[in-house]
């Protein structure tokens, strides 16, 4: 087995070709750093890439790598810019409230959730009966009430009643008094007509 005088190709004594380096290209930067092979002249080369894999059609942007971590994005290392948020959590606490999720990294174990106060007022006793609100069914069907009748007696001033005034929570009637006349002789002869409550003696 003899080579030929470019030392690109290894041929046997009757001609045959065993080893034809003529069409190789690859150089010492296109093998991994350390790496042993032969060149396209047949002299030993040693690799000196360092990379271990193409990132040209790589597109990630240092907003979308976590802060800290590096990468390599088109044969360029870049360092990432999000923020690390961790597990975050929130409330709300109206019917129209809203929860403003930040950008960034989110681990997964956050949540967001209906403030603790607002939760125990959701309760049966508090929704009206047949009447589901966030799973929960009502059975509220009206407060137990109680009337009671007043009894005025009239007077020449103006009356307000309430059912204050007579400790229930509303009226079922009112009874209002005949207005008292009296009739009483008097020294003259005649007659004297009192009519509303007698002036006191």
């Amino acid at each position: 087995m003899a080579s030929n005088e470019y030392n690109n190709k290894i041929v046997l004594g009757d001609g045959t070709v065993l080893i034809d380096l003529t069409g190789d290209d690859a150089g010492e930067a296109h093998v991994l750093s350390g790496k042993k092979f032969h060149l396209r002249t047949g002299e030993q080369g040693v690799g000196s890439c360092t990379y271990d894999a193409d990132t040209s059609d790589a597109t990630a942007i240092a907003d979308e790598i976590l802060s800290g971590v590096t990468a390599y994005v088109n044969g360029q290392k870049i360092t990432g810019s999000m923020t690390n948020r961790g597990g975050v959590t929130g409330n709300v606490d109206t019917v129209d409230g809203e929860y403003a999720i930040p950008a960034g990294y989110h681990d997964g174990s956050g949540k967001v959730s209906i403030d603790s106060t607002e939760q125990a007022k959701i309760i049966a006793e508090n929704i009206k009966a047949g009447v589901m609100i966030l799973g929960v069914t009502g059975s509220y069907s009206g407060e137990a009430v109680t009337a009671g009748a007043v009894n005025v007696t009239p007077q020449l001033s103006s009356q307000t009643i309430l059912p204050s005034s007579i400790s229930k929570d509303y009226i079922s009637q009112v009874n209002v008094a005949a207005i008292p006349i009296t009739y009483t002789d008097n020294a003259a002869g005649g007659v004297t007509v009192t009519i509303g409550a007698a002036p006191a003696a």
